[in-house]
């Protein structure tokens, strides 16, 4: 019997080994490794690296401005997608909830824009809002507002808050899926009882759909700030960073840090930096929903 007991959990790990392998390879020790050369000095190239400890984030809170900069471009974008993506999110999933005709045609077409291509994406809305051709401009011309016509992605007033449009559009249909799935596993039963004892829309939202979707609210939130604060294609295929560098966010910073500059081990810093906020800001939303839901 402990003989068989010994093969079957050596067999589950075996069959776990693989996916574990591959984690720490692909994972663990990219991190490790970046890390590592981020206390170095490099130019990618040279076989040798310059030891300089700390030095490299002393200059990134010191003496990087730009970085900064580029830091709050990506935040903007995500309090942008905070609140307008996951507000139409929340919007077409509760109106999907509810039985509308053809719910199901509308939950295949809000996904549409998420598996597309960001620089497929990019290079349309490029498009869209090109000053001379662009589809935007047209139509503002066709109902009166021609006033309002500019070079969109080449306008430091509006270039971010377009990029941030373009990003909001292709991201809100994963929102949508976990927000519907969500939605979805409240039982129908409680929606039922809070009728009964005479609530209205607005309550039961507030008092029973609110509550229960806490930790899809969370998970939501976690993916958006993930995504956005590492959002890359997107402005590589409009504003390539511009005009001026309005629109230049930590990913661009890092790729010009290796590619112009030749500043491997600083450009792993500005990694490690932008890699450890993130972590923070997603242990501190788990621990927010944990205390919510415990109250």
């Amino acid at each position: 019997m402990r003989k068989i007991r010994v093969r079957d959990i050596t067999g589950n790990y075996l069959y776990v080994l693989p996916a574990v392998i591959l984690f720490l390879t692909f994972h663990i020790y990219p991190f490790i490794n970046v890390f590592r050369l981020s206390l170095f000095r490099w130019d990618g190239l040279s076989p040798v690296m310059q030891f300089v400890g700390l030095a490299n984030f002393r200059d990134i809170f010191t003496a990087s401005p730009e970085w900064w900069f580029s830091m709050w471009h990506a935040f903007y974008i995500t309090m942008f997608t905070l609140i307008f993506q996951n507000g139409l999110a929340l919007i077409l999933a509760l109106a999907c909830d509810r039985a509308i005709r053809s719910a199901n045609i509308y939950r295949i077409i809000f996904f549409i824009p998420p598996v597309l291509s960001g620089i497929v994406v990019g290079l349309i809305w490029q498009w869209i809002y090109d000053g001379n051709y662009g589809l935007l401009n047209y139509w503002l011309e066709k109902i009166g507002f021609g006033y309002l016509s500019r070079t969109w992605l080449e306008d430091p007033r509006t270039a971010l808050t377009c990029v941030a449009i373009v990003h909001m559009w292709k991201g809100f249909g994963w929102g949508f899926i976990i927000l519907l799935a969500g939605l979805q596993s409240i039982p129908r039963q409680l929606y039922e009882a809070a009728r009964v004892d005479g609530a209205g829309a607005w309550d039961i939202f507030r008092k029973v759909t609110v509550p229960l979707m806490v930790p899809v609210f969370v998970l939501v939130i976690i993916l958006t700030i993930l995504n956005t604060m590492q959002i890359y294609d997107i402005i590589l295929a409009t504003s390539h960073g511009g005009p001026a560098g309005h629109t230049e966010v930590p990913i661009t910073m890092i790729l010009h840090s290796m590619r112009d500059y030749r500043e491997f081990g600083y450009a792993c810093a500005q990694g490690v930096v932008i890699g450890v906020m993130l972590l923070i800001v997603s242990f501190a939303l788990i621990r927010v929903s944990k205390g919510v839901r415990q109250e």
